[in-house]
């Protein structure tokens, strides 16, 4: 997270927030939104995990 808050909720209830400085790893399942009047800026990078593997054909 660059800038601002966000706050996560799991499908189960388990919540967190987080700002500035934060590293997140949220799995599917999941609603989040901005807390408070300055937008989040995240940097996201969905499916780096895979990233330059090698295919299985």
């Amino acid at each position: 997270v660059v800038s601002g808050r966000i706050k996560i909720v799991m499908d189960d209830g388990e919540s967190s927030e987080a700002g500035p400085g934060d590293f997140l790893q949220i799995a599917p399942g999941h609603d989040a939104w901005v807390v408070g009047e300055e937008p989040c800026v995240a940097v996201d990078w969905t499916g780096y995990g895979d990233y330059a593997k090698p295919s299985s054909s």
